[in-house]
């Protein structure tokens, strides 16, 4: 089984043997490799070393111990050698004050002990999720190449101003709402937004509304109590609460439900939160940045989005343009990648010809910088000794123009990859960019569209 599992290494690290054994056996099948310790000494030089997707915490370590000092320092130490480390913390004495001081410390999440099976499996999953997309966002590399202070590459007019409005913005607690495709960097520029605050120091908490499933988006936001509905076994906070001090960064705003849209409301107008089952509201000081892909026009339509929920949250409204709007931006990104990836597998970085940089340049980048980055990477680990021609990176051809009720694909060429590859950039271009309506017309899910995705580089 081990082979078909999702990502590469889950590092636990627990003083209790048969924790560890129950562990191993029920993640198993989601990592294709996991490593136990029962010494906390060793998890600094694996996480260097290895670089883990998660890493599973004890909070105490010495007997008898409950205060979670030991396992909070751990976690400060991991995170000052890797703040994209995506730890997961697990306590038998997981009280709200040590779940919200773990999470403030940076911990991702935490599950208590003993654990629901399900819930065990979906943090994690969850969790390595987001380890994956901080990856595949790079943010720790485009920090490498800042542009006017920001973590974005490009000195186009249209970046330009983006980079203006992240400093104008970032210094006051102002809520922003960012706009723009998939993969235009809406993460990164949040990211930004969070280091130019005065909440720097603090966590930002970042929620992706579209990888949390309708029925559980409640008690993810707003936490829960014991007892308020079957499987709540224990007291859990929501990721507001968590980001009480810091950021809270809502991904795929647009995928709140609707009937969720006035907690939420209210919860930012009184800067408090109630847990699902409680009677009293937590107060909470955050500052919210909302992203979304849907289309301004659809945004500002009440049967997808409150307006006086979207007045509250686009206080400053920071729309982020795709790709082929800032062609002269292409032969940074492209440098700055083929850097990286050969830097990554240890080669050199291979030339381009002056067609191929060309042919980069005109094409629309479907997927926007994400796509680019797949390419140039594909392309480095498959690069010969010969320089680099348009026909080394899956450009295909530009799409036809559909009706906008139809998705056509040419009936003469029956390769599937390629014949998928077009119905979803169509879908796509279709519906703006909106996941949930692509996936709808495509009769996928939107995880499954997500996948389809990233394996064409879109």
């Amino acid at each position: 089984m081990a082979s078909a599992a999702r990502f590469d290494l889950c590092l636990v690290v627990d003083d209790d043997e048969d924790i560890l054994t129950s562990i191993r056996l029920l993640l198993r099948d989601l990592f294709r490799e996991l490593l136990t310790l029962t010494d906390p000494a060793g998890a600094a030089e694996i996480v260097a070393a290895r670089a883990p997707d998660v890493v599973l915490l004890d909070a105490n370590f010495g007997r008898g111990a409950t205060d979670a000092s030991e396992g909070l320092a751990l976690l400060d130490s991991l995170l000052a050698a890797d703040p994209d480390l995506i730890v997961v913390m697990i306590t038998a004495h997981a009280g709200v004050s040590v779940a919200v001081e773990a999470m403030k410390h940076g911990a991702t999440d935490f599950v208590s002990k003993p654990w629901d099976n399900d819930r065990l499996l979906a943090t994690v999953r969850t969790a390595a999720t987001l380890r994956r997309q901080r990856r595949t966002m790079s943010i720790g590399q485009l920090r490498l190449v800042p542009t006017g202070g920001s973590p974005l590459i490009g000195d186009s007019p249209a970046m330009a101003r983006v980079h203006s409005l992240i400093e104008r913005a970032g210094p006051t607690d102002a809520n922003v709402l960012l706009l723009g495709e998939n993969g235009t960097g809406k993460e990164l520029v949040a990211r930004a937004l969070h280091d130019h605050s005065r909440r720097a120091d603090r966590p930002m908490q970042t929620v992706d509304l579209g990888a949390i499933a309708t029925e559980l988006i409640d008690s993810e936001l707003f936490g829960h109590v014991k007892g308020a509905f079957t499987d709540a076994r224990s007291d859990r906070i929501g990721r507001i609460q968590a980001a009480d001090g810091g950021t809270l960064f809502l991904d795929e705003i647009a995928n709140l439900p609707l009937h969720l849209q006035p907690k939420l409301l209210t919860a930012l107008e009184l800067r408090k939160v109630t847990p699902v089952g409680a009677n009293r509201p937590v107060p909470v000081d955050i500052r919210v940045i909302a992203a979304t892909n849907m289309t301004p026009a659809m945004l500002r339509d009440d049967r997808y989005f409150r307006q006086d929920l979207l007045f509250r949250l686009n206080t400053v409204e920071i729309e982020l343009p795709p790709l082929r709007e800032r062609r002269e931006d292409v032969r940074a990104l492209i440098d700055h990648y083929l850097d990286h990836y050969a830097r990554r597998y240890d080669r050199r970085a291979p030339l381009l010809t002056f067609e191929a940089i060309q042919a980069l340049i005109a094409y629309d980048w479907p997927g926007n910088v994400r796509a680019l980055r797949h390419a140039i990477e594909r392309a480095v680990v498959l690069a010969g000794d010969a320089p680099l021609g348009p026909e080394d990176f899956p450009l295909g051809t530009s799409a036809p123009r559909v009706a906008a009720n139809a998705i056509v694909t040419p009936a003469t060429d029956y390769n599937l990859d390629r014949v998928e590859r077009r119905l979803v950039e169509e879908a796509l271009k279709k519906h703006g960019y909106n996941i949930s309506a692509a996936a709808g017309e495509l009769g996928v899910s939107r995880a499954a569209l997500y996948r389809r995705m990233e394996k064409h580089g879109i």
